[in-house]
């Protein structure tokens, strides 16, 4: 899967872990930064990954920042992404089943590796409801009204 990942300054060091260990997993990663050190804002590497993930170049998107609430709001002023703030895989795996979530955002001062690691994990392997066969329809109807709210 191609994955795009970005954070702040405060969620570097979990970046660069999720980022290796993706790899190893045998993803194809693009790292958007920042580097180690940078003190950044992080609206612009919100709207960098929602770039890319818009524009299909990333099929999936993992934003970082401390609380994981910032970064998630810039990346959702993307009106072709959405992404859900996930501390546990649960929310991960809902956010992809019934939302179509195409990003997540997790707080690096919240979360721990290994937790991180399960929520990314949930997100990747979960498909949405309705690309499902027996999908009913009813959660497409509702994530076009996401971008779309006529």
């Amino acid at each position: 899967m191609r994955i795009a990942i970005a954070s702040d300054h405060a969620a570097t060091d979990l970046k660069t872990q999720l980022r290796d260990w993706l790899i190893e997993e045998g993803h194809e990663v693009a790292d958007l930064g920042p580097g180690p050190g940078e003190s950044v804002d992080y609206p612009d590497y919100g709207y960098k990954l929602a770039a890319v993930v818009a524009d299909g170049t990333a099929e999936r998107g993992i934003a970082l920042c401390g609380s994981g609430i910032g970064i998630s709001i810039s990346v959702n002023r993307n009106a072709a992404c959405r992404c859900a703030l996930v501390s546990e895989p649960l929310s991960a795996a809902l956010a992809r089943e019934h939302n179509d979530a195409n990003c997540i955002s997790i707080g690096a001062r919240l979360t721990g590796i290994e937790m991180a690691k399960a929520c990314v994990t949930a997100f990747i392997q979960t498909e949405f409801a309705d690309s499902q066969p027996g999908g009913t329809g009813r959660h497409q109807r509702r994530v076009d009204k996401l971008s779309d709210p006529k």
